[in-house]
């Protein structure tokens, strides 16, 4: 008689407690219960959808931070209301395999997106060898899924370079950048640089900043002497800079969307922390430096699902969509030890979280996936504490104070990233992959298996 092995009792315990935790838990998103929903979290099937949603740096304390200041300490945000919930370690390799205990959002990146781990810095290639590994929008384009990556960053960052892209180094962003990348040139028989690659895989939907990559010219090619943006509008792509023109384009064909020159300004602004900590303060919600006509990560989620969800239906697919969502300046206001731009930054992922999760409740077909692709350096420390390195004082929507610390870092320099393990939370087919202590690698298994990818 066949007797299960311990792995397979494990599973199913976890499964089991998992689904009857959910069945108490208390959630908003969608029509269903809590019920229906764990039910549905925990089903093993294909999915016809993948949203990935990717805090940039938004470890354990960055989501705290928010939800205190926010909905408070007893409140939830949209990200807390995912069905099954677990944990995924960060680590990075050297180039002979062995750990590197802290990543950067390269290699990190690079390990969701291929299911190996690399490299800080790379992008998208193994870390001995520097040979490129298959990506999750490749795999997904090769089996007929419309695909997508919306940021705040530029688009050439790391964290949705990894998906359409294969860089030796992280900075070799455009066509001038190339210093640290001399065999990926186009003259050297390589793919280019991650903007002209970007454009060259021919992704449906592309939104986010990094608009001063994609001016600089080709040096090389078929497209020398044009701009990047130049050959993408060879390539078909539909190019916008701000939400009107991303809500007027056209479903079925690629959209370009570079909403700023570098990194798309913040939602929220207040004085940084300091030396010897600051006065009580209440964030600003309404920074002054971001243009009115700049889609919010909301706005940009809401509109490619729109985008994609039109293609497939008008190509008759039965394949659905793979579209990957960052919320990358919460890991930009931490390096700047800003504590208003970093939760306001992450209370704008959590409504991008919200649209994907409202989707899903329509579309149960859907894996909806949230997590962070490393920790950060921000601690909410007590009040009477006096860090060694910078501090700010906060007044929270509940009316108490709340001291902030970063002190991965000398006082002037940009703080650090830290190497705990992140939340990663699922709702949908195959979601049950994320119980327990996974590896960051894991995550490339869950969304081909759930896509049903080869």
């Amino acid at each position: 008689m066949h007797r299960p092995g311990r792995r397979h009792v494990t599973i199913v315990t976890a499964l089991a407690a998992a689904t009857a935790a959910a069945v108490v838990a208390t959630t908003t998103a969608g029509a269903s219960g809590p019920k229906e929903q764990a039910q549905n979290a925990i089903k093993s099937g294909k999915a016809k959808n993948v949203i990935l949603l990717i805090g940039d740096g938004m470890g354990d304390s960055e989501i705290t931070l928010a939800r205190d200041y926010t909905v408070g300490a007893n409140g939830r945000l949209n990200m807390d209301k995912f069905p099954l919930t677990g944990a995924y370690t960060t680590y990075a390799v050297h180039a002979d395999g062995t750990p590197d205990y802290v990543t950067d959002s390269a290699a990190s990146g690079t390990g969701w997106a291929t299911g190996v781990k690399t490299v800080n810095g790379r992008i998208s290639k193994t870390p001995g060898t520097d040979k490129a590994v298959p990506t999750l929008l490749e795999l997904a384009q090769k089996n007929g899924y419309a695909t997508g990556s919306v940021t705040t960053a530029e688009l050439t960052d790391a964290t949705p370079a990894v998906l359409a892209s294969h860089a030796t180094d992280r900075s070799c962003q455009g066509p001038a950048d190339m210093a640290k990348c001399p065999s990926d040139t186009i003259a050297q028989g390589g793919p280019g640089s991650i903007a002209e690659q970007s454009v060259n895989h021919r992704a449906d939907v592309l939104l986010g900043g990094g608009k001063q990559r994609f001016d600089q010219k080709v040096t090389d090619g078929a497209y020398k002497g044009l701009t990047v943006t130049e050959q993408a509008q060879k390539l078909g792509y539909q190019v916008v800079t701000d939400n009107a023109g991303l809500q007027n384009v056209t479903a079925g064909k690629p959209v370009l969307g570079l909403f700023a020159s570098g990194n798309v300004p913040t939602e929220w602004t207040g004085k940084p922390a300091a030396v010897g900590g600051t006065d009580p303060q209440r964030c600003v919600t309404s920074n002054p430096n971001r243009p009115a006509a700049t889609p919010t990560l909301a706005d940009s989620a809401a509109k490619a699902i729109q985008l994609l969800e039109a293609k497939q239906k008008q190509r008759h697919s039965r394949q659905g969509f793979f579209l990957q969502i960052e919320g990358a300046s919460i890991d930009k206001q931490d390096h700047a030890a800003d504590p208003c731009g970093q939760i306001g930054e992450t209370a704008a992922f959590d409504r991008a979280v919200k649209v994907a999760r409202a989707y899903a409740a329509v579309h149960p077909d859907t894996l909806v996936v949230t997590t962070a692709d490393h920790g950060h350096t921000s601690q909410i420390v007590p009040l009477e504490a006096t860090p060694p390195g910078m501090s700010a004082t906060l007044v929270t929507d509940e009316g108490q104070q709340l001291k902030v610390n970063y002190s991965t870092n000398t006082p002037g320099r940009s703080q650090e990233h830290t190497g705990t393990e992140v939340r990663i939370a699922a709702q949908g087919p195959q979601a049950y992959r994320v119980l327990g202590v996974t590896n960051q690698t894991d995550l490339f298994t869950t969304v081909r298996e759930a896509l049903r990818l080869r």
